[in-house]
């Protein structure tokens, strides 16, 4: 059987006020906050997560929290926008919403065929909210704020900006062997995945400055593959291909490798397993900050420079 990226796994953002971002993610958007933890590479720094009931791969978006960072600059050789799955009849309920929050909001009514809505986070980032079947049967999360029938569902894609294309595709489509779907404007679609797992990256040629990061700059983009055997083959594929690509590297909930796509944007390849589970009860997912062994030592130092966060 064909070794394939199942989908996407997680997208990680750069923020800069953890509060804003608890209450714009949970309050306005109403996923679930499911970990409260560090960058593993930075542990100053607040590495939070969000996503469905469960902390399901394909549906977790997080956090870098940088309080002293530059917004960043828009540009090519980043990822442009993240799109998240919502039953095509939840796009009115949206609409009158985020409207009634006071958040801009600009529909459109088809791209490849689905309706989608465009807004903003509170760093810039650029979200859409798109009409997906696909989505339909999936759970989401209800929050008592958000029925669960119009709740977020899943990622529904990414779109790439990049300077020049070619290399791009020929990775994603000959070395990750993701399918590609059709061109419409002068955008590409790749699809990872199948069935509700689906994922769709949507290449842009852009030829304005590299991108600066800073706060609504999406750092990475991880690639779902089931296990740590399937991940080891991929890790030879794009390292036989000529990419730099790290070790295998432990994150607690997931284990991960990373590369860089021709374009500059960073790449993770992460394992569906163990989960969010592994250090916290279900019904308490995200309740208090969670540290790898080997920073527990530090926990008192730690707690006292991270910025305040309420999550009550």
């Amino acid at each position: 059987m064909e070794n394939r990226i199942t989908g996407i796994h997680h997208i990680t953002v750069i923020a800069g006020d953890a509060q804003k971002n608890y209450e714009f993610y949970t309050g306005l958007l109403g996923l679930r906050f499911i970990k409260k933890t560090v960058n593993f590479d930075s542990p100053d720094v607040y590495h939070l997560y969000y996503s469905d009931e469960t902390g399901s791969p394909g549906t977790i978006l997080t956090f870098f929290i940088y309080p002293d960072a530059r917004r960043s600059r828009r540009g090519s050789g980043e990822i442009s926008s993240i799109k998240f799955s919502i039953a095509p009849s939840s796009i009115d309920y949206w609409i009158d919403r985020l409207s009634a929050k006071g958040i801009d909001v600009n529909y459109s009514d088809k791209r490849f065929g689905d309706e989608y809505i465009t807004l903003f986070d509170p760093d810039g980032m650029k979200i859409e909210l798109v009409a997906d079947n696909s989505s339909i049967d999936l759970p989401g999360w209800s929050t008592g704020i958000i029925p669960r029938e119009h709740s977020i569902k899943k990622f529904y894609g990414a779109a790439f900006s990049l300077f020049d294309t070619p290399k791009s595709i020929e990775l994603l489509d000959h070395v990750m062997k993701l399918d590609f779907i059709s061109k419409e404007n002068k955008i590409i679609r790749f699809q990872a995945g199948e069935g509700v797992n689906r994922a769709f990256v949507d290449i842009v040629e852009d030829k304005h400055a590299p991108a600066n990061s800073g706060t609504g700059f999406v750092h990475h983009l991880a690639w779902r593959t089931k296990d740590i055997n399937s991940q080891s083959i991929w890790r030879e594929n794009i390292s036989a291909a000529g990419f730099n690509v790290t070790e295998i590297i432990d994150r607690c909930y997931f284990k991960s490798i990373y590369f860089r796509e021709p374009g500059g944007i960073l790449f993770e390849i992460a394992t569906d397993g163990p989960g969010f589970s592994v250090d916290e009860e279900f019904d308490n997912l995200g309740s208090s900050l969670k540290l790898p062994p080997w920073y527990e030592e530090r926990r008192d130092y730690i707690e006292s420079i991270l910025p305040p966060l309420s999550t009550k």
